[in-house]
């Protein structure tokens, strides 16, 4: 097995289309172009041999690297550091440039001090290391052709072909700069250009700009700025600008265990995310990203259909598809041999109750927060609560989207009756019609149902399913969803419950998988990290709040070096699945807001 990175060795950079993930190494090891669910050009982080790179670096011996973000912005900073020399790799794609069609990535190559060999290599591998290309080099840099992508690497010094891809040896003094840009190029009649240095230079500046000043819209001033800072700027690298959609996270398979089958494709956005992602950009000050994200809620509310998973998918394609078929990639070996390699998601056609109420808390809040929801949106809701009256007490695949069988969640019982809650609150505020006295009796029964069979008495706790005896982390949403105050005796005895069972130090796994529901698939995983943050923020909203900033704080710990979060956190404290994760982000945002807010509050009451 040839070297991978960490999964945590990675910085991200982006043009709000697509990502391309950089080791410390400075080798971009995954990267789709045009968009995030396009085919791999570089994946060597699914196969180091197949996948392709774009890799430059040091060839001296005894490097040492340091990566970091400048200030404000996703503009990523690649230090190398020897007794010769320092240089650097500053690397960004251009964001809101008169090209933006073009998907650039550009590679600015300096030496600070001493001298500095380089070498560079870059080796596309076009879908996903499945199809061939043309390779064309001249003086100004080399072509890289298929049918469906043409690619340019536009180069300041001679390129020299290597096995399908080219490379170049170059030595820096100080003050030195070359600058590389590899770009999308249309059909015909285009070949690779040089790039003045003035060009270059305005396209740096147009793009640190643009993140300042998108960044200053942020109200949040608490305690842990830069972290909350740095995670709203990953959610916006998850934003797919054409339509508002977000993506889970940009990569897929990355694995959740090392050498296990739970490889998942994320490049896709979640019904359920929904509501955290409104709360979280609503709450830190972000209008527009709020507002075109419940567009996009609002254009798949409007598209719903009939079928056996009900009117609503609890997933769509960046650009609002339904059809998200899923296939595996046999011929790749995956991330330190984790296979299969998925493409697509086979879940897409689960029934999970629960996004109806994650989608209509979701209007709930914009109609709160942000602005009016309209009554051509409302009739959908209705319409909506008409099919979930019908159908709430059915079984489903739930939150974890299982593949081991349909079960009664109480997570999905308790979105549910957070759908008719939200919706009453809605018609109560804004005077809609609607079958008020049904709505209050739905949600009424749901209400009973959960309290009479979704707790154990002889776990003294909440648990994974109805009339069930296994506890699940997904039952700390009652707290945030206002279902039960957090001091409610059955609350506390489940937190006290999930304390003995779920959580190692400040890290909360989402079940026991040897006694949960089976989710239909071997190996293990590691702990979530949303459920982590929920964990947070249960305990604040308890009154626990030196344990809640205990555990917050110890998360921090977890994080990378630049602050980036993957799903999972393995028993070394090593990243695990898909890297970055916006839920996993979006929850850190919620449990930082909620427990900065109660330390004032505790604070000014002490005084």
């Amino acid at each position: 097995m040839t070297q991978y990175a960490p999964i945590e060795d990675h910085g991200i950079i982006g043009d709000l289309h697509s990502v391309a993930l950089i080791t410390q190494h400075g080798e971009i090891d995954w990267y789709c172009c045009p968009r995030f669910d396009s085919p791999s050009v570089f994946g060597a982080i699914l196969d180091s041999e197949k996948g392709g790179s774009f890799q430059i670096c040091p060839v001296d011996d005894d490097i040492r690297t340091k990566q970091l973000y400048l200030p404000d912005t996703n503009v990523l900073i690649t230090r190398f550091l020897s007794d010769q020399g320092v240089g650097e790799v500053i690397d960004f794609m251009p964001v809101g440039s008169a090209e933006e069609d073009r998907h650039r990535i550009v590679r600015v190559v300096q030496c600070v001090r001493g001298h500095m060999h380089f070498r560079l290599n870059c080796t596309p591998r076009f879908n996903y290391g499945r199809t061939e290309h043309e390779l064309h080099i001249d003086s100004h840099g080399a072509v890289f052709e298929t049918d469906e992508l043409k690619l340019a690497l536009d180069s300041p010094i001679d390129l020299t072909e290597d096995q399908g891809g080219v490379e170049a040896y170059f030595t820096l003094e100080p003050g030195d700069r070359r600058t590389f840009v590899l770009e999308r190029i249309p059909d015909q009649g285009h070949s690779a250009r040089p790039f003045p240095e003035e060009v270059c230079q305005h396209l740096f500046t147009g793009t640190v700009d643009y993140w300042r000043r998108w960044l200053n819209q942020c109200t949040y001033r608490g305690r842990w700025r830069e972290t909350v800072r740095r995670s709203a700027l990953v959610l916006k690298l998850l934003c797919y600008r054409p339509t508002g959609a977000i993506v889970a996270a940009p990569t897929t398979s990355l694995p959740e265990g090392i050498g296990g089958e739970r490889n998942w494709d994320y490049r896709y956005t979640w019904i359920r995310d929904a509501s955290f992602t409104l709360y979280a950009f609503l709450k830190l000050g972000f209008t527009e990203e709020a507002r075109d994200f419940m567009a996009f809620l609002k254009a798949r509310a409007l598209e719903q259909h009939s079928s056996n998973a009900g009117p609503l998918q609890i997933m769509y394609g960046i650009d609002g598809r339904h059809e998200l078929e899923e296939f595996e990639l046999d011929d790749l070996e995956g991330y330190r041999q984790s296979r299969p390699v998925r493409v697509g998601n086979g879940a897409a056609g689960q029934l999970q109750l629960d996004i109806y109420g994650e989608l209509i808390n979701s209007i709930y809040l914009y109609d709160k927060r942000g602005e009016p929801i309209d009554y051509e949106l409302w009739k959908v809701v209705v319409e909506l609560l008409d099919w979930l009256m019908v159908n709430w007490d059915s079984k489903d695949e739930g939150i974890w989207e299982v593949r081991g069988g349909q079960q009664h969640f109480t997570y999905s019982r308790l979105m549910s009756w957070i759908a008719f809650d939200r919706a009453l609150r809605i018609a109560q505020t804004r005077g809609f019609p609607c079958p008020r006295i049904a709505w209050r009796e739905t949600r009424d029964a749901i209400f009973e149902q959960i309290m009479t069979r979704g707790y154990s008495k002889d776990r003294q706790a909440f648990v994974q399913v109805l009339d069930g005896d296994v506890l699940d982390a997904s039952t700390l949403m009652m707290v945030m969803g206002h279902f039960v105050s957090p001091n409610d005796p059955l609350m506390v005895s489940t937190l006290n419950a999930i304390r003995d069972e779920l959580v190692t130090d400040s890290l909360v796994y989402r079940y026991n998988p040897e006694l949960a529901a089976d989710d239909g698939l071997s190996g293990e995983e590691g702990t979530f990290s949303i459920c982590s943050f929920w964990w947070v923020e249960a305990l604040a909203r308890a009154g626990n709040l030196e344990e809640a900033r205990l555990a917050f704080e110890k998360m921090h710990t977890y994080a990378n070096h630049l602050g980036l979060y993957s799903e999972e956190i393995g028993p070394s404290g090593e990243s695990l699945g898909n890297f970055p994760q916006a839920f996993t982000h979006l929850s850190l945002v919620s449990a930082a807001l909620y427990l900065d807010r109660a330390l004032d509050n505790h604070r000014a009451r002490v005084r």
